[in-house]
């Protein structure tokens, strides 16, 4: 068997805390870029008609806290138990999933845009709750998904 001198020792070891801590901060995601694909939600569709308009953050605030606050959490804080789902929750929006955030305006907005649009079902094997489809639905109106769509923006600055 191949005996080892001290200094070669010390260097295995500082190697292996090395991998060791480099795997653990890759493992918690924190350092993570924002995502080249975006979280999509599990209905199909495009961008709808609030990608293009500006919207309101003070009215998206109110449209909000009527509509979204008793799945997201007020502020969209989350911690909205969902059993079935994968995660038992329902996602936080402040912060949002990273697959979502963008530095560019236009991509955060149309990737917020096609859940308000579209809806989505979490994975797991009966959800309680999904998230609706307020465009296809006409649940809102084009401007207030544009003003929901800002505030979350805003949440996340």
């Amino acid at each position: 068997m191949m005996k080892l001198h001290r200094p070669a020792v010390r260097w295995i070891a500082l190697f292996a805390l090395l991998l060791l801590v480099l795997s653990a901060a890759a493992c918690s995601g924190q350092g993570k870029p924002e995502s080249d694909e975006p979280v999509k939600p599990s209905n199909p569709g495009g961008p709808g008609d609030a990608v293009n308009l500006t919207g309101d953050v003070t009215n998206g605030k109110a449209v909000f806290e009527a509509n979204c606050v008793s799945c997201h959490g007020p502020e969209g804080k989350g911690g909205v138990a969902n059993p079935g789902s994968l995660d038992g929750t329902v996602p936080p929006l402040n912060p949002i999933d990273p697959g979502l955030k963008s530095s560019d305006a236009k991509t955060f907005t149309t990737n917020v845009d096609l859940f308000l649009e579209h809806g989505s079902t979490p994975e797991g094997d009966s959800p309680t709750l999904s998230m609706l489809k307020f465009g296809d639905d006409k649940l809102l109106k084009p401007q207030e998904i544009a003003d929901v769509i800002a505030y979350v923006i805003s949440l996340n600055k």
